[in-house]
């Protein structure tokens, strides 16, 4: 219940890397990081599809590279955990259906620097998109999602270390924050963990087990939890039958669960399988890297930023900046300091953020934004003047 009428309740979810949708995006960026390590020219747009035991991709790819496909596809299910013939959905058993086809030389024309109307590497489409930080954790991300991911992670981290038997690979998390007038978080009102099981496992051991190994280790040390937060575990009763095998899955499907849980806004590209050519992913890592550094540099508590592109077009054609009333800079300063620190063209975001490598399947899960390690969270020194 709400402790006053002034505040307010902000939920959100994570999903694990067993989930369908997820299985997909690890599919299609383990063959984006294939392409990418033989050839940093790849151009490449790769959609799978996922259900039971049926794997079908498909999409756009322009490669030096010689592609294992078949590998590929069965490497990933089996590094996730579909081992078992009787889930149906492993990686032994899975008919993989390959309808990959080279890139429209149309889009190419545009998005290749010698051969752009205006002279530069362009936009490899139209859009927007929205980066987003805060200063509610050290991270910079908004703590609902960041704690539906770390529990995910958590339940992950016990089933492939082999410290139980009785967890699938398919699992969503949901954590409901209260805050007050002012956006402090002042404590978690709701958990909810629904994780796919075998059948040697009863729903109320289950329960317990979660909450004592999962929720309460990530959970505790933030001190929100109280007597009156509600629990709720696998609330259907039974999940045993899981992942593709009880969902058809798609590549792309999970952008909220990829950015922030809905807390900042989307531009509606999806992530996965796109080469950074496509400023879907790189301008968002982008526009992720411009607001998490203008937080970082006490520049704002909390700040929205949304790039916008036009195909075979290098510089965005708008930018603006949201502080949320957080900033003694007005919008134009803010502006002016982000044109003045942050090379915003399809050429100068790759190379900044050092976008040419096979790091993106490493970085699908649990979130694209949060990793410390990776280029597009490192904080800078922002020139002010």
């Amino acid at each position: 219940m709400i402790s006053n009428l002034n505040n307010h309740v902000f939920t959100s979810e994570s999903v694990s890397e067993g989930h369908p949708d997820k299985v997909c995006d690890q599919i299609s960026d383990a063959i984006l990081d294939e392409c990418l390590r033989i050839d940093p020219t790849s151009r490449v747009a790769c959609e799978t599809l996922a259900t039971t035991d049926n794997v079908i991709v498909a999409g756009e790819i322009t490669t030096k590279a010689n592609l294992n496909i078949e590998k590929i596809i069965r490497d990933v299910i089996k590094e996730i955990g579909y081992t078992e013939q009787d889930c149906g959905f492993s990686y032994d058993t899975v008919k993989i259906t390959n309808l990959i086809h080279s890139q429209s030389s149309d889009i190419s024309l545009g998005v290749t620097e010698n051969t752009s109307l205006f002279g530069n590497q362009g936009a490899g489409d139209q859009g927007m998109m929205f980066g987003f930080a805060c200063d509610e954790t050290e991270e910079y991300m908004p703590l609902p999602i960041f704690y539906a991911h770390k529990l995910l992670k958590k339940a992950t981290e016990l089933r492939k270390s082999k410290t139980v038997d009785f967890l699938r690979p398919d699992a969503k998390s949901q954590v409901s924050v209260e805050y007050d007038k002012n956006n402090k978080p002042l404590r978690i009102t709701a958990v909810v963990m629904s994780h796919q099981h075998n059948e040697s496992i009863t729903r109320k051991e289950l329960e317990t087990f979660l909450i004592n190994e999962v929720i309460k280790p990530i959970l505790e040390p933030t001190n929100l939890l109280d007597e009156n937060t509600k629990y709720l575990i696998n609330p259907t009763g039974r999940f045993v039958i899981g992942g593709p095998n009880g969902d058809t899955g798609v590549t792309g499907r999970k952008i909220i669960v990829d950015t922030y849980g809905g807390m900042g806004r989307h531009g509606g590209g999806a992530f996965s399988g796109k080469d950074p050519s496509k400023v879907d992913r790189s301008a968002a890592y982008m526009a992720r890297y411009i607001a998490k550094n203008l937080v970082a540099n006490n520049l704002c508590k909390k700040c929205e930023v949304e790039l916008a592109y036009a195909i075979g077009v290098a510089e965005p054609i708008s930018i603006y900046i949201n502080t949320f009333n957080t900033s003694k800079y007005n919008y134009k300063e803010l502006e002016n300091i982000v044109r003045n620190n942050f090379d915003l063209t399809p050429k100068g975001i790759i190379n900044t953020l050092d976008l040419l490598k096979p790091i993106y399947k490493q970085n699908v899960n649990y979130g694209h934004f949060g990793n410390k390690a990776v280029s597009w969270e490192k904080i800078i020194k922002l020139n002010l003047n």
